[in-house]
């Protein structure tokens, strides 16, 4: 997996907030809960209070990824934040993880494998707009086996620090649902619109540059991540060899 080798990369941290995504939580509080603080800035009371979102608990990020994944055109309410103490099939909306899912199975060759983070609808009421917009799966046989590529597409993209993680986070999606719909994971593909380098990154990226990879480390995923459901899939079925 394309997991950087010239420095440091938090992968439990980018598989947990994977997950986090995939089970459809948007309460940032999860995540804290488990040490890792990627969304820790773009939740505190100051944050969501400048963004007109007084009325949500501080964690809260509003129908951010993990509710346009599952619960695509429905009526976010704070109380589905935390899906663990709901019951989800009462939300409501496209569940696009269980679409594409199911199209993969029956029409793996369709042009339409298709996932959107973005709806206009729904962006004054999240705490931050999505920059991740959209996922199209893609299947071609060799031999008689069926291979799943990914590409992603970003709106916007740090490259100091959310590349490294964003190209990892969506080589594990790719082994997830290769997994599960009986295919092999092939290729990655990244498309971004605005692309930027923090002046603050300068210094920390020209020494990264002048360091030499290491091999790429290899993902293990335990093959019971076929059956479970996405509320059952946790950071133990995962690990890496060689990094």
């Amino acid at each position: 997996v394309p997991l950087m080798t010239t420095k440091k990369i938090a992968w439990k941290s980018c598989i947990e907030e994977l997950l986090w995504i995939l089970r459809g939580d948007t309460d940032a509080k999860i995540l804290q809960h488990k040490g890792v603080k990627i969304w820790d800035g773009n939740s505190t009371r100051k944050f969501l209070d400048a963004r007109g979102l007084q009325h949500y608990p501080e964690g809260v990020l509003g129908p951010v990824y993990g509710f346009q994944l599952r619960h695509f055109g429905a009526k976010y309410s704070t109380r589905f934040s935390d899906t663990s103490q709901i019951d989800t099939s009462l939300i409501g909306g496209e569940d696009q993880l269980e679409n594409i899912i199911h199209t993969l199975k029956t029409d793996p060759f369709s042009r339409r494998i298709y996932i959107s983070y973005w709806n206009p609808v729904d962006l004054d009421k999240m705490a931050l707009p999505p920059c991740h917009t959209s996922i199209q799966f893609y299947v071609n046989e060799i031999n008689g086996q069926k291979r799943l590529s990914c590409h992603f597409t970003m709106r916007s993209n740090d490259l100091g620090c959310g590349f490294s993680f964003n190209i990892f986070f969506y080589s594990v999606l790719t082994y997830i649902i290769a997994m599960k719909c009986d295919m092999m994971p092939n290729e990655l593909v990244y498309s971004v619109g605005d692309c930027h380098i923090y002046k603050d990154h300068v210094e920390p990226i020209t020494k990264q540059l002048k360091r030499k990879p290491c091999s790429e480390p290899v993902l293990i995923v335990d093959p019971s991540v076929k059956y479970k459901s996405f509320s059952e899939i946790t950071i133990e079925d995962f690990d890496i060899i060689g990094y």
